[in-house]
């Protein structure tokens, strides 16, 4: 606290959250100052330009220095401060029309300040949740999207959606009731609204009250979202989403929330998730539900438990049912959810643990006392996924996750994992012939590394395996297995991280507080020596072998490691590298002296081998510089200038091997402290003479690379060491014991970090190389420059040395201070160059002022002259571009590097990071690369959005020019640099792009490649494109200039030019034109300006100043306007003028159509020229005119009033007491009622028509609105002169008979042969006309409609039905008279097309007719109805006209949902005379049609179905089903089908009938188990007894296929608890029944069912017990193929854990096997009784059966009484027939299933046992 207090005074504010590791760089008493002063600068400057409303410049780029704040410092602002930032942006990104992108940034910025959710409690800060809904509305169910009206960000959905999350915790308690009754009028579970709803209440609503307002939050909703949930089987999309909110709020409220009455369900459900194949014949049915996220799942479960073991008997339950899934051998579709479940529970389980008891509490309220998890609970969790682990460590898909799991579960039970996992690691690492089984193994033991060092109290065995576990992974360093290095250096490297290597064996004499453990462990640190000396020499063995000359194939490129390599090098650098840090000084000596004695007898190649050993050395002189150099610098560097000391070396091109070797050593050695290095200066310096300016080309880059890093070791900010403790290595044992430090995590606050840090010496020697080496090459350059000779040669080594010495450097040379280019863009911010961060280098920074504007001007001087003289020198311009890149983007490490250190660093730490006690829980090593990124990160911060200046400009335009050279090499390398700077360089683009743009007009002058390479730097490569920039003015320049582009036929060229319209497509969105700032932004903007501490110096604008930004907003908006306009109506002109090209034609018209916006109408000539283009002779101009026309008629849709209803009112009735979803008086009213349907003007005026059909389903909206009547609404009926001159264009077209008559010859063409279908674009248009017009074009379409209604082509058909649906869907606010004289037009043409559908057109017309229907009040359709209800009347056709008169009109009334039941009686009573139907195409329609009439007759909680129901129906069809009842035993009926059999009497003609109404029945039954909504109810299982024999029926192939696929739909099928008596009855009816195949088919159905519904099952004893009598019964039949399924049923059962294998069954089964059979001479006899022999052979098969499922049950394990039960099966060996048979097959089965683990497995048995089982397993040899 008093810290906390210190802290305040320094800052004057409380901190909320600041990164700590600022505090432990080296110049951490600086930044207080430094943040303090940008905090009040970005305040000032956000508040101002707010205040000022400019959100672009100004408000944007301080929201991304603010972004910038945070993440250098943190939330270092006062809670003041960071409350009025959050409500800013809030405002900020709730303003309406704000532009998507700002919008998107905006967001962005405000996750960054909501992300910690601790620092601000509900008390802080209160948030709306209606404007982000609102918000949320607009644009993510935006109406304009898919119009093309609107463009929106692909970033931009997340980034709202994350707002909303980390908003939730601050809305107000009121918000849940608020919300409720926003959409609980969605929940129509028959609509699509319903996901809708759903998503919005999972997204928004609030689970984080504290626990006395719980009856404001969860309790309001929580039993009524369970009851919707549990209604409904088939997985849909809203089902996963509800259980993301329950898992939420069963996280969020641990302990409040009783869970056990639903356990049962939740399992159940969660089981069937995975789709696993169960059963003889694995038959997977129905959609395969993707089932629940198992990461979601995983929270869930996990919240479920402590209080009471339900959860974790559960869980138990669950692994014992999958566990033979989890196995390597059993892969499938589901493997890797079931591996993804085993990491993500242990993560689950371990953010649980952490939060209750490691966490810091904070506002949130905390989980009981009473349910927090106990050690048993642990325990039983760890035990429970153990098996499942250990299994899934060798499967197919990696060993990842079960990785991840060990970790997890080592962390808390060590004792439990561990030994398990250290014994097959030491059996795969015996084993040499298992390389998978070996990786598997030891990935697994590195993820559990820390807790087997660590584990001294839980399993203090642990330390003692460190050391045989390396030595025993030395020999996996294996230059030919690629993946089995790369884990052993994995393993040495991480193994080591975590333990000082000293030999501690000598403690024991001096100290006397060890315990026997600790004596043994120090004993056993002797070996480190010996160790180190192995590892060393497999390393050396694995270089010589990696020696380029002997691993390169003849096509391999002689001069480049390839990635393997790369990989290799890496892993060996990095591994001993770690052992060196980890190393004593007495060890180190030992190591040094090996790697010295190796270097100096050796001469390597340089490419692989070579720089593999000076990675090596690098690493000792990093660990110990001293010692290291004192050995390697005088060895290598006399060897050096020995052999450079001749001048014929000096001119040589190919230079010894032994020179190149060891200048390769001496430029990596250098890299270590300077302080050290520094010692060697004269001798490096006489190297750096005698190699810099060699003739051949790999000496003098190694003498350029020795100069970079001796300049970067002197002036480099890093820290020296990386140990895993603090302190030297090499105190004495009775201060300080390493071994009590093995596995310890680093202390944060006291990592005790050592820094290089450059001084004064250093920087003196780094002026010394500067003045010996890089000024005499400037002064070549400059000579060469103004006319002095120089070969190209010279000139690249120059340069080369140059770009050396500044990298090099580079830390502490300065950029630039210069002014900015001015005039780029308009701001009333001032724009300057931000602030240098604090590096620590500052003081000797100004004395290298200046060097990186002298080689800028240099470079520019030096281009100017190549290119007038030598463009052709293409190295040294792609040098020059690497040297710009330096001097612009380097100031100690480039952004690459950076990203992907930073992503290791996350990946390092997600792997080894300690979850449970929190992410600082890092080992040390990390702790300090972590500070270190964060220096780098400084580095990297103040290079990310850089004021443009002049010298920058410098730089972007000589880069301009080169990226359109001549060369392609050069115009690649120019363009890179480009592209990044102009990423970074802010407003560069608005300079950059202009001079582009004026290498694309059609001049001679132009060259080819000038062009090509303008073109390269607008497609941008993968930045996007610069041809979208959100500046009106820029863009109208671009896409004009584009489309002016110069000619070119070259294939390259008009690819690229393509490239750019296709990204110009995917990039853009939507640039706003008029841009307002609310008055709420305002007023916040104001306090952020008053507000405390760090006060700023900047202004608050005057009243006068706020006066001029509002008029000049107005003037921009002006200008914004008149830029669009313009633009349009040149593009335009373009077009129509007719010189372009067609490519240029058509990318102008592109572009006019991205133009297309909701907010601005058009201006004519663009709508006049999209109307013409609808008969272009071009294809696809005229889709592209199809398009954007629907989007125009859509802008210039005129508004409809709405009015408020009172439901209550209109029906007569008072609002129900509750909820009561369904039908009800209060909404039956607008149901379809051919009684009450308007038939007059005056009846359809006084009826209140409510279109969208999910209206008051569940309940009605608070704020009701519909459409008001006719006259209300907008004049249809208007003169030309009434309409806008954009109407005008349309109307005058469209009144045209001619281009009518032309645009329905073009819509009546094929475009894809076979393949067109309904176009929704097209039916856009009309609905448009139609819409905006009503019904002035009727008359010039009418003549054209009823053509094309006689024809039967199919193009035809498919253009009428578009323009029918367009019309239908537009006439929706036509008036009585217009609508009905519609239909009395429209009727007979539907009646004549529809009949003469055909195949092609089927899918269109049922496409029409639903979409005519969709979202339209049925009583406004009534015609459309009637008339599709006739068609049975008026078609004389084949059974193809019947069954496409079901298909389509069931796509007509399945959009109308519940609201038609009048209609769907009607169709019921129909069908039900058809469903003997003769033809198998109309009975499947008829069963689909019965699918959808019945999808309705199910009821929410609480609520009522709406008719007509199932039930009435099944009762009315099983009778008729009676013929069939014995068919499996009937002769047979092949044939039947095809309806060509001649029946010759009454009865075959009735069991006909009967059969081809079961087909019927089955259809609908298979397609009401596949769509339906409920739970499946009781009413379906009664046709279980009928269909059961029909399965193996095998004379009907249709019915025997169809009988298949229903049982297992039915067996796959959710069963509710009291549905379960039931269906185990309508089974026991079968299993007394005669037919055998009936009862196959039981005992198959059984064991999916129990599976599918297996927690439901098991909660109930008497069902566990009546399936249980009914297979033991079925196990005595007298058919053989049914004991036998009988016994697969059992084993099934066994195996999933519904029956146990207790010893009174056992006892039962072996009773069975003893039953008495009489001598075989006996049974010879005349006399003998077959029948009852018969009957005693059933019964010992019955028990051998019994005995064999107890053995299969378990086909990876042996139970304790396995052996015993095999031994019985043996000595039945010679049985009858089927018992040997049986007994053969469960042995054969035992040993092809346990043999892969035969060496565990056979412990289980005694030497007699094994004996036996050899004999009768093992085939006796040939040669015996």
């Amino acid at each position: 606290m008093d810290a906390e207090e210190d802290r305040t005074r320094q800052l004057g504010f409380k901190p909320q959250k600041e990164i700590v590791y600022n505090k432990l760089l080296p110049y951490a008493e600086d930044l207080d100052e430094e943040s303090t002063k940008q905090l009040a600068e970005i305040k000032g400057n956000l508040g101002r330009a707010v205040r000022l409303r400019e959100l672009r410049p100004g408000a944007l780029y301080w929201t991304s220095r603010l972004n910038s704040y945070i993440n250098l410092y943190g939330h270092k602002f006062s809670k003041e401060d960071h409350v009025i930032l959050i409500k800013l942006l809030f405002e900020l990104i709730i303003m309406p029309d704000l532009e998507l992108a700002l919008l998107d940034k905006f967001a962005r910025s405000l996750t960054w300040l909501l992300k910690k959710s601790k620092l601000l409690s509900r008390d802080d800060l209160v948030l709306p949740w209606k404007p982000l809904y609102q918000l949320l509305e607009r644009i993510l169910c935006s109406q304009y999207e898919i119009l093309g009206l609107e463009w929106t960000p692909r970033t931009l959905e997340g980034s709202l959606k994350s707002v909303v999350k980390l908003s939730r915790p601050y809305f107000s308690v009121e918000s849940t009731q608020e919300m409720l009754d926003e959409w609980r009028p969605l929940l129509c579970p028959f609509d699509e609204m319903m996901s809708k709803g759903i998503s919005c209440l999972e997204l928004f609503l609030p689970t984080l009250l504290p626990p006395e307002h719980h009856q404001f939050g969860f309790k309001l909703w929580l039993d009524e979202m369970i009851g919707i949930w549990d209604s409904q089987h088939n997985c849909f999309s809203w089902e996963e989403t509800l259980v993301e909110l329950f898992a939420r709020v069963a996280n969020d409220n641990i302990g409040y929330i009783d869970w056990g009455p639903f356990m049962a369900k939740i399992f159940t459900r969660f089981m069937r998730g995975f789709n696993l194949p169960v059963g003889s014949k694995k038959r997977i049915v129905g959609s395969a539900s993707k089932g629940y996220d198992i990461q979601v799942a995983s929270c869930w479960i996990v919240s479920m438990m402590g209080n009471t073991k339900l959860c974790q008997e559960h869980l138990t339950n669950f692994f014992n049912a999958v566990e033979s899934y989890f196995h390597p051998s059993n892969i499938g579709k589901y493997t890797m959810k079931l591996q993804r479940l085993l990491s993500a529970l242990p993560n689950a389980f371990t953010r649980r643990l952490r939060r209750e008891r490691f966490k810091k509490p904070s506002w949130k309220h905390p989980i009981p006392d009473s349910h927090k998890l106990s050690e048993d609970d642990i325990t039983s969790f760890v035990e429970c996924l153990k098996a499942a682990v250990f299994l899934s460590m060798y499967s197919k898909m990696g060993s990842m996750d079960a990785a991840i799991a060990l970790q997890q579960m080592a962390q808390v039970r060590p004792e439990l994992v561990l030994p398990q996992l250290l014994e097959k690691t030491y059996t795969a690492l015996d084993t040499l012939i298992e390389p998978h089984q070996l990786v598997a193994t030891v990935s697994c033991m590195v993820s559990v590394s820390k807790s087997l060092l660590t584990s001294s109290k839980l399993y203090p065995e642990g330390p003692s395996h460190l050391l045989p576990i390396l030595s025993a992974m030395l020999p996996g360093i294996d230059p030919n297995d690629f993946s089995k290095c790369m884990i052993t250096f994995q393993t040495i490297s991480t193994f080591v991280s975590l333990v000082p290597l000293v030999d501690c064996s000598e403690a024991p004499l001096v100290r006397n507080d060890l315990t026997e453990q600790e004596r043994d462990l120090c004993s056993a640190t002797a070996g480190f020596e010996d160790f180190i000396l192995m590892f060393m020499d497999r390393c050396f063995s694995l270089i010589e072998n990696s020696c380029m000359e002997q691993i390169r194939s003849q096509d391999s490129n002689p001069n480049r490691a390839n990635n393997q390599e790369k990989l290799v090098d890496v892993g060996l650098t990095s591994t001993f590298n770690t052992v060196l840090s980890q190393c004593s000084p007495q060890l180190f000596k030992v190591a040094l002296d090996k790697l010295f004695s190796f270097v100096a007898n050796k001469v390597l190649e340089t490419k692989i081998a070579g720089k593999m050993v000076a990675h090596m050395c690098r690493s000792a002189t990093k660990t110990n510089a001293k010692m290291a150099l004192r050995k390697f610098i005088p060895h290598c560097s006399g060897i050096v200038l020995n052999l450079t000391s001749s001048e014929d070396v000096q001119l040589e091109e190919d230079l010894d091997g032994q020179l190149l070797f060891n200048l390769q050593i001496l430029s990596e050695i250098v890299r270590c402290p300077s302080q050290e290095l520094l010692e060697y200066r004269s001798i490096l310096e006489d190297v750096l003479r005698s190699t810099l300016h060699l003739t051949c080309k790999e000496g003098y880059q190694l003498g350029c690379v020795l100069l970079r890093h001796i300049m970067k070791a002197c002036c480099t900010t890093y820290p020296l060491e990386h140990c895993s403790v603090p302190g030297k290595l090499d105190r004495p044992f009775t201060e300080y014991l390493p071994i009590r430090d093995w596995g310890t995590s680093g202390d944060i606050d006291n990592l005790d970090i050592k820094w290089h840090l450059p001084t004064e010496y250093s920087i003196a020697a780094i002026k010394d190389l500067m003045k010996l080496f890089y000024y005499p090459e400037i002064t070549k350059i400059q000579n060469f420059i103004k006319g002095a000779e120089m070969s190209r040669e010279h000139l690249l080594q120059s340069l080369t040395i140059i770009h050396e010495a500044i990298t090099g450097a580079g830390s502490i040379i300065p950029r630039w201070n210069k002014p900015v280019v001015p005039n780029l863009v308009e701001s009333v911010m001032e724009q300057k160059v931000s602030a240098q961060l604090q590096l620590g280098t500052a003081e000797f920074s100004k004395a290298f002022t200046g060097i990186r504007e002298e080689v800028i001007h240099m470079n520019h001087n030096l281009l100017e002259h190549m290119l007038a003289t030598g463009e052709d020198d293409t190295k040294a311009l792609q040098l020059i571009c690497k040297i710009h890149n330096t001097l612009l983007w380097y100031t100690g490490t480039f952004k690459n590097n950076f990203d992907s250190r930073w992503k290791n660093f996350k990946m390092i730490k997600k792997a080894m990071g300690d979850k449970l006690h929190g992410n600082k829980s890092l080992m040390r090593a990390l702790l300090v690369d972590r500070v270190h990124l964060q220096h780098e990160q400084r580095l990297q911060q103040q290079l990310r959005q850089v004021v443009y200046t002049e010298m920058d400009q410098i730089v972007a335009h000589d880069l301009t020019n080169l990226s359109m050279s001549r060369y392609s090499m050069v115009r690649k390398a120019a363009q890179n640099v480009l592209f990044s700077s102009i990423d970074r360089l802010m407003y560069s683009r608005y300079d950059i792009i202009p001079i582009v743009l004026d290498q694309l007009k059609e001049d001679e002058n132009i060259s080819h490649h000038t062009f090509k390479g303008a073109l390269h730097i607008l497609h941008a490569q993968s930045m996007g494109t610069l041809a979208c920039v959100h500046d009106w003015e820029l863009l109208q320049k671009c896409w004009t200039a584009l489309v002016q582009a110069g000619h070119s036929e070259k294939l390259s060229i008009m690819k690229v030019i393509d490239g750019i319209v296709m990204k110009i497509h995917r990039v853009y969105d939507t640039v706003a034109i008029t841009h307002k700032v609310s008055q709420g932004c305002v007023d916040v903007a104001g306090q952020l300006l008053m507000s405390g501490c760090p006060s700023t110096d900047i202004a608050a604008p005057t009243a006068e100043e706020m006066e001029q930004a509002v008029v000049r907003l107005n003037a921009l908006n002006e200008k914004n306007l008149s830029i669009y306009t313009n633009m349009c109506t040149t593009l335009v002109e373009l077009v129509e003028r007719g010189n372009l090209r067609w490519k240029f034609s058509q990318m102008a018209t592109g572009m006019l159509k991205l133009l297309l916006r909701h907010d601005t109408p058009p201006p004519t000539p663009v709508v006049r020229l999209f109307v013409n283009f609808l008969v272009d002779e071009t294809l696809h101009v005229r889709k592209m005119a199809i398009a954007a026309v629907g989007a125009i008629l859509k802008v210039l849709k005129r508004p409809h009033k709405m009015i408020p209803l009172d439901p209550y009112k209109v029906s007569g009735s008072t609002p129900p007491a509750t909820i009561t979803p369904g039908v009800r008086p209060d909404n039956a009213w607008h149901h379809f009622n051919s009684s009450t349907l308007p038939k007059t003007q005056e009846e359809w005026d006084a009826c209140v028509f409510v279109e969208k059909t999910h209206w008051s389903f569940y309940t009605w909206p608070k704020d009701m609105k519909v459409y008001a009547g006719e006259s209300e609404q907008p004049k249809l009926d208007r003169t030309v002169d009434e309409l806008s001159e954009s109407e005008r264009a349309v109307h005058d077209c469209f009144s045209s008979e001619e281009f009518v008559k032309k645009l329905i010859e073009f819509l009546s063409l094929e475009d894809r042969k076979g393949r067109d279908k309904f176009n929704t674009k097209r039916f856009i248009l009309f609905k448009g006309l139609f819409r905006n017009f009503g019904d002035a074009f009727l008359p010039v379409f009418k003549p054209h409609l009823s053509r094309l209604a006689q024809s039967s082509q199919e193009s035809d058909q498919r253009c009428l039905a578009e323009i029918m649906t367009g019309l239908v869907r537009g006439s929706k606010h036509w008036g009585f008279t217009k609508t009905s004289q519609l239909w009395e037009f429209l009727s007979p043409i539907l009646k004549s097309a529809l009949s003469q559908v055909t195949v092609e057109t089927l899918f269109d017309w049922g496409t029409a007719v639903s979409t005519m229907s969709e979202s339209r009040d049925p009583r406004k359709l009534h015609w459309l109805f009637e008339t599709l209800m006739e068609f049975p009347t008026y078609v004389e056709g084949g059974s193809f006209l019947e069954a496409s008169w079901l298909y389509i009109l069931q796509g007509g009334f399945a959009q109308q949902e519940w609201r038609i039941p009048e209609l769907l009686r009607g169709l019921l009573e129909y069908l039900e005379q058809n469903l003997a139907h003769s033809y198998k195409n109309v009975r499947d329609h008829i069963g689909s049609t019965l699918a959808t009439i019945f999808l309705y007759d199910f009821a929410l909680p609480n609520g009522k179905p709406s008719s007509p129901h199932a039930k009435n129906f099944v009762d009315r069809v099983i009778p008729l089903l009676a013929p069939i009842q014995n068919l499996d035993s009937s002769p047979s009926t092949e044939g039947l089908n095809h309806g060509t059999a001649a029946l010759n009497d009454k009865v075959s003609a009735e069991k006909e009938a009967a059969i081809r109404l079961c087909k019927t029945v089955m259809k609908w039954l298979v397609s009401t188990l596949g769509g339906m909504f409920p739970s499946t109810p009781s009413v379906i299982f009664q046709f279980l007894p009928l269909l059961a024999p029909l399965e193996g029926f095998e004379s009907d192939e249709e019915l025997s296929l169809l009988a298949k696929v229903l049982m297992a739909y039915m067996a796959q099928a959710l069963l509710q608890p009291e549905t379960i008596p039931i269906v185990l009855g309508s089974l026991q009816q079968i299993a007394l029944g005669t037919s055998w195949r009936a009862k196959v088919t039981l005992l198959g159905y059984l064991q999916v069912m129990v599976y599918y519904n297996l927690f439901t099952v098991s909660n109930q004893s008497q069902s566990v017990a009546t399936i249980h009598q009914l297979v033991l019964d079925l196990l005595k039949d007298d058919r053989l193929e049914v004991r036998e399924m009988a016994g697969t049923t059992l084993s099934g059962l066994f195996h999933c854990g519904v029956f146990s294998i207790e010893p009174k069954l056992q006892n039962h089964f072996e009773s069975l096997c003893k039953t008495r059979l009489p001598a075989k001479r006996v049974r010879l006899q005349s006399n003998f009784n077959n029948e009852e022999f018969s009957a005693s052979v059933v019964q010992r098969h019955a028990g051998i059966i019994g005995l064999s499922a107890c053995v299969q049950a378990y086909p990876y394990d042996v139970p304790e009484w396995m052996p015993a039960i095999l031994m019985d099966l043996t000595g039945h060996l010679h049985d009858p027939q089927p018992i040997e048979m049986t007994v053969r097959k469960t042995l054969s089965d035992f040993r092809r299933t346990h043999h892969d683990n035969w060496h565990e497995h056979k412990q289980q048995f005694t030497d007699d046992q094994l004996v036996v089982l050899t004999n009768l397993l093992v085939s006796p040899c040939y040669y015996a």
